[in-house]
């Protein structure tokens, strides 16, 4: 069972430490799910990589191996759901709001994405976890197919072999990127091993959340999303900050 995290010590840090970004159970249910998803892809390479195959040996101990770990790749999510921080972090992830798009339209055209405000998952993090999240239930439909023959015709099981084995090829690529990325991000590392992160690394990131977490959450987000735009177009122009007193250095 994960760590309980529903209790006073997971409380948001003073204004002055750090921010409590994922709570013990949240991680929990990302590591050992992440676990899993390292196993499934390294039977499913010995089974379909000769010389690996051939290194490992044991074909049957390895598919047995391969079957009930897909099985089970949901389930850390599904037991985490007891704690009430995953079920707001999961909330969270699905829904999108205006300055997502931004984000977005950001991210294609690469100008960077550092200085457009995010709430606590950015744009491209929703869009990872809502594929991932698809995929997965995917490959465990397809892989049932496959471990339970007699459940479908030859043509199914022709074509749920055909996704089966390309949708796994595309998932350790694209889980492969989420490694790269994340290990460019010493913030979003340290949140994911350590649950708090940097005031810094939070205002830049994600300043929407950092916000929330100061105690203004009763204001708008995309107002103060358009507000951070003109606020860091002004300082542009003049080399201040507007919200500073008349004549006060920049901070």
């Amino acid at each position: 069972m994960p760590p309980r995290s529903d209790s006073a010590k997971d409380a948001p840090l003073s204004r002055t430490g750090r921010l409590l970004r994922f709570t013990a159970s949240t991680r929990w249910a990302h590591h050992t799910t992440a676990l899993l998803a390292g196993v499934c892809i390294f039977t499913a390479a010995c089974l379909y990589i000769s010389p690996l195959s051939q290194l490992v040996g044991r074909r049957p101990l390895v598919t047995v191996v391969h079957e009930w770990t897909g099985i089970a790749l949901p389930m850390p999510v599904l037991v985490g759901m007891v704690s009430r921080a995953l079920r707001s972090d999961l909330r969270l992830l699905g829904r999108f709001a205006p300055h997502d798009r931004r984000w977005l339209r950001a991210a294609l055209r690469r100008t960077g994405t550092s200085n457009i405000p995010s709430g606590k998952f950015n744009a491209g993090q929703k869009l990872y976890a809502s594929w991932t999240a698809g995929a997965g239930l995917v490959m465990v439909g397809t892989g049932l197919l496959l471990w339970f023959p007699e459940l479908a015709s030859l043509s199914v099981r022709m074509g749920a072999t055909f996704v089966h084995d390309w949708l796994a090829l595309t998932i350790a690529v694209v889980l492969a990127g989420h490694i790269w990325k994340a290990a460019g991000d010493p913030g979003a590392r340290e949140g994911m091993w350590r649950g708090t992160v940097s005031r810094t690394w939070a205002n830049r990131e994600h300043r929407l959340w950092r916000q929330e977490m100061d105690g203004h959450n009763d204001r708008d987000p995309l107002s103060d999303t358009l507000t951070d735009l003109r606020t860091d177009a002004s300082r542009t122009e003049t080399g201040r900050n507007p919200r500073d007193p008349a004549g006060a250095p920049p901070s």
